[in-house]
């Protein structure tokens, strides 16, 4: 039998959302996205081309003025996706002193992988935390390095604001910014090193990273050599200098300019609709969508226990349940892949199940990208998937 609190929504909806992508990664194209928006790329040219480097760095001049980057920060286009932009780091800058590694999510835990057993760094202070928590800020000693991510795209824990951060460290601050910039409050002021990739919250193109630079990162790049091999993707500097070009859209090697006319497209897009704030307030509204939902709803619940550490991007749930919550972890699982399954199947929302190494549950990704409406079509979905799965146990 149906639960009796679950029985109005066991009807099936009829309203579709318009757009069924909420994958977290690569996520939605902006809101009118088509092949046209590529139609000026300039392909089959040389990156190098005085016409195609100037769109790179028109790439770059957005990314500073729709993220607001300060005027001393320099911008660079690097391989590899966001991870590429955060080896980088890691391996160019990390070994000058002792380093705090936070995590409290796969790609934190990633991180924290790299620089111990890859890395072999021995002065390394690990503060974890399990899914759905942030570990204690308070803990972290910023005399050291720090690396962390700031929004925890697997665990839908982010940390709330960049007030943690010691503005007199002595130490530098890495951050994984990949699923929070444009959608959140990243504070540069508090960041030394700050990398993200396109195909989060601009929905763009994926294999390019960003990585932006204070004037104390670049000090320590100019300053410390590591006691390491470095492939030619993570050098930044030659002879102990900066190697600016990589800032002024002499990438280290080719890019494709389909990728970066794609994020000049949705970066346009982002100043269109009031820039930085405009974008963070339709994922703002998106997650409110979300938020009002789960408060009304019985059987769902946010991953991320304090409502003030909840990500406005990767929104993660859980299911919570007296039937579902009696069956053994692996059919718990199998229930969430059912209802993900399901409205897959109905072309309703597409990629919306738990990160593989997070708890079983859903990822729904509520950034800029999005329409409020498609959310609130979704949860309609939501919960006709649950009602019908738990009728068929």
């Amino acid at each position: 039998m149906i639960d009796q609190t679950n029985m109005a929504n066991a009807t099936k909806p009829t309203a579709i959302p318009n757009n069924p992508n909420f994958s977290s990664g690569p996520c939605t194209k902006r809101p009118g996205w088509t092949t046209a928006a590529l139609d000026n790329a300039y392909v089959g040219r040389s990156h190098r081309a005085k016409p195609a480097k100037a769109r790179i760095q028109k790439a770059i001049d957005l990314t500073r003025e729709l993220l607001e980057v300060p005027g001393d920060y320099l911008i660079g286009i690097v391989p590899a996706s966001d991870t590429g932009a955060m080896e980088m780091a890691l391996w160019s800058m990390l070994g000058a002193r002792g380093v705090d590694m936070l995590a409290w999510e796969s790609f934190g835990s990633g991180w924290i992988t790299d620089v111990v057993k890859q890395l072999k760094l021995e002065n390394v202070n690990k503060l974890e935390a399990p899914y759905g928590e942030l570990p204690d800020l308070a803990k972290v000693d910023f005399t050291n390095d720090v690396v962390f991510t700031w929004n925890g795209t697997t665990s839908g824990v982010r940390v709330p604001n960049g007030d943690w951060i010691d503005e007199k460290r002595e130490g530098l601050t890495i951050c994984d910014a990949t699923s929070a910039v444009f959608a959140q409050n990243v504070d540069f002021s508090k960041l030394d090193v700050t990398t993200f990739s396109w195909q989060k919250v601009l929905g763009g193109e994926a294999q390019h990273g960003i990585i932006i630079l204070s004037p104390r990162a670049v000090e320590r790049l100019e300053s410390f050599t590591p006691d390491r091999p470095l492939p030619k993707i993570f050098r930044l500097t030659k002879g102990n200098k900066l190697i600016s070009g990589i800032f002024a859209a002499a990438t280290i090697n080719t890019v494709s300019m389909l990728c970066i006319e794609d994020a000049v497209d949705a970066m346009e897009w982002g100043l269109s609709i009031g820039g930085l704030s405009g974008m963070q307030k339709r994922a703002n509204d998106n997650f409110a969508a979300i938020n009002t939902w789960v408060g009304k709803t019985n059987w769902v619940e946010f991953l991320a226990k304090n409502p003030h550490e909840r990500s406005n991007t990767s929104v993660c749930l859980t299911i919570n349940n007296e039937k579902i919550n009696a069956l053994p972890s692996d059919e718990q699982a199998a229930f969430a892949k059912r209802m993900v399954a399901k409205l897959d199947a109905e072309n309703v929302a597409y990629d919306i199940g738990a990160y593989r190494d997070a708890p079983s549950g859903l990822r729904i990704w509520a950034g800029s990208t999005v329409e409020t409406s498609d959310l609130e079509k979704l949860t309609l979905w939501l919960d006709w998937a649950f009602a019908t799965e738990l009728a068929a146990l």
